[in-house]
């Protein structure tokens, strides 16, 4: 099933920043030997189309002088209206903001108008075309008046146009992408559990949760990082610091078996790559830091970096699957989460992180989302976590979201489940914007339709991404699940190698 997809709105509301986190040096990993190739070379292009229903249209990231667009996307617009009714059907069921019906009328205005432009273009070029033979002089002089008639009707046209075009793509920015028909329909609490791994512990003593169990052990120092830097901010000591590295370690190591080439990405990026990856880095509540007096954002997910990669070009169908496991440091503004719920180290600012991300062929990505799922399932189980998968409802899915799992881990600390991990499908929808696209080769090319040199015409891939592993919330559940009566916390087996052999955090004497 080809899915053509939409854009989801931005605004440019810029939070005022006093500061910016200070970066800290980030952690040495000890990788495992690796053997992979290099990076592929790459096709360099603009994604451009000659189609109106097809045509790259400028998002809303623009220079506010009226400046040029920073980049273009490519939104099939025939389809929309062609598929009207679906396409509002989805809108509602995300509970989106989007309104099709402005959508649609500014896709006819435009449509109508380039006509337009095109009939007066042409009959301004058949003026020209006269007076290149001889005239007499006074029809040549009423065609030179007719002629800067022409062309002044003309620069107001196309400036008309362009306005018209940067309303038209504002206004479809909002549209999400399509929905997978297996998603339930509903809120949050509609979403459906897949799958369920193991029980929670049974204690015989009163549990704890993390912050008094990283209190006793000397593990954190909150207090110490709101004078620093605020709140949501921490210290990681002692053993916390050996285990967040035997996490990030283990997880490479585990992740990169399975054929996923390591990256280390950029902590900052371009406003304008994180519009095209489907966030909202200058809208209410963002999660995104930006820079003041700067086009750039602190990277919230490695998935931004790791998306922007290969923008802007076409890949070689022999290159695909592209899969990449990245380690970064994440920074989150967390707008409007508060409650006990929230505390100590369940949701902070800034942490650490390894996400997968795969650049697939349309036809597989459902197959790579099985895939990356089951990468998390396996390692979570082999943690011996007690856990279960969600298959998320439409109106939890982000706007570039075809469809999402989530993973939820048992916190006993909490007494309840919390988010530990996710994997989505986005489709076509990352790429239209990221401008990335393979050309398939001739065995999978049934239509006869070839491009310029004989050769099949170049597709978007599909982007897929995934959470291997969120440092913060994974220490969270390792201390209030392997929590023992007498204070002492166990290390799970599989991260001992990475801990240097230790067994056990146990309390200082």
């Amino acid at each position: 099933m080809s899915l053509h997809s939409c854009l989801n709105g931005t605004t440019l509301q810029t939070p005022n920043l006093s500061s910016i986190p200070t970066f800290s040096s980030s952690p040495r990993l000890v990788f495992l030997p690796l053997h992979k190739p290099p990076l592929p070379r790459l096709i360099k292009t603009l994604a451009t189309s000659s189609s109106l229903t097809t045509s790259p249209i400028t998002t809303n990231s623009q220079n506010e002088k009226g400046g040029k667009p920073q980049w273009k996307a490519t939104i099939d617009f025939k389809w929309i209206r062609d598929n009207k009714d679906v396409v509002a059907a989805n809108i509602r069921n995300r509970n989106s903001d989007a309104d099709l019906d402005l959508v649609l009328n500014l896709y006819d205005q435009m449509f109508n108008l380039q006509k337009e432009v095109e009939r007066v273009r042409t009959e301004r070029n058949a003026v020209a075309s006269k007076m290149k033979g001889k005239l007499e002089p006074s029809e040549r002089q009423r065609l030179i008046e007719e002629g800067k008639n022409l062309k002044e009707g003309l620069v107001a046209l196309e400036e008309d146009l362009l306005k018209l075009n940067e309303e038209l793509q504002q206004e479809a920015q909002r549209i999400p992408n399509m929905t997978h028909p297996d998603v339930p329909i509903g809120g949050e609490d509609s979403s459906t559990t897949r799958k369920t791994v193991g029980s929670s512990p049974q204690f015989t003593f009163p549990v704890k949760d993390h912050l008094q169990l990283g209190k006793e052990l000397d593990l954190f120092d909150f207090d110490a990082a709101a004078e620093v830097s605020g709140s949501k901010f921490y210290y990681l000591k002692n053993e916390a610091v050996l285990l967040e590295m035997a996490l990030l370690n283990w997880t490479l190591s585990e992740v990169t078996k399975r054929g996923f080439t390591p990256l280390t990405t950029p902590e900052i990026v371009r406003s304008s790559v994180v519009e095209k990856c489907g966030f909202q880095p200058r809208g209410k509540n963002t999660q995104v830091y930006s820079i003041d007096d700067s086009d750039q954002c602190l990277i919230g997910t490695a998935e931004i970096p790791v998306g922007g990669l290969h923008m802007d070009s076409i890949l070689s169908d022999s290159l695909l699957p592209l899969k990449y496991v990245a380690f970064s440091h994440c920074f989150r503004t967390e707008a409007g989460a508060a409650g006990a719920a929230t505390r100590g180290l369940y949701r902070v600012h800034q942490f650490s992180k390894v996400e997968m991300f795969i650049f697939c062929r349309p036809e597989e990505s459902e197959h790579y989302h099985e895939e990356l799922i089951k990468i998390e399932e396996d390692m979570f189980s082999s943690l011996g976590l007690h856990f279960k998968t969600l298959d998320m409802a439409s109106e939890d899915l982000g706007a570039p979201a075809y469809r999402k799992f989530d993973v939820e881990a048992w916190m006993p600390g909490l007494e309840r489940f919390g988010e530990i991990s996710s994997a989505s499908n986005c489709t076509d929808y990352q790429s239209r914007r990221l401008g990335i696209r393979y050309r398939p080769s001739e065995a999978q090319v049934t239509s006869a339709k070839k491009s310029k040199g004989n050769l099949a015409p170049p597709q978007f891939v599909h982007t897929l991404n995934a959470t291997a592993c969120a440092v913060p919330r994974m220490i969270v559940c390792l201390l209030e699940n392997y929590q023992q009566e007498d204070g002492s916390v166990l290390i799970p087996e599989p991260l001992r190698p990475f801990m240097g052999g230790l067994n056990v955090i146990a309390r200082k004497s």
